[in-house]
């Protein structure tokens, strides 16, 4: 026997109408991605939420994590293991290695 929506606790309940949301993606020409992307970031904010605030529609407010991510397979990590003289399962050292690039290359702006 399911439980009606009332019955569910509040976590599940939000969870239940995020799932109802659905995602819609706009082919734009790369200009106009461009200025999208580039208010977003003057603002703040992912390029979700500027859309919404272009269109009026409501933006939720959720704490940001101020982090870049980037996927990196085995072969990644083997290339900059090379790169970085280490062995490529020294993970956590090459993760360092890589942020350090990161903030001098940043720093160079």
């Amino acid at each position: 026997m399911s439980k009606s929506p009332q019955q569910l606790p509040e976590t599940w309940q939000v969870n239940q109408k995020a799932a109802k949301a659905t995602q819609v993606a706009f082919d734009l020409d790369e200009k106009f991605q461009y200025s999208i992307r580039k208010a977003a970031l003057d603002a703040g904010v992912s390029p979700s939420d500027q859309i919404r605030t272009i269109l009026g529609l409501p933006v939720a407010t959720r704490p940001k994590r101020p982090r870049l991510t980037v996927s990196l397979s085995e072969a990644d990590y083997a290339a900059l293991a090379e790169k970085y003289g280490l062995t490529a399962d020294s993970q956590l050292e090459i993760k360092r290695r890589v942020l350090d690039e990161l903030v001098q290359f940043a720093s160079e702006d």
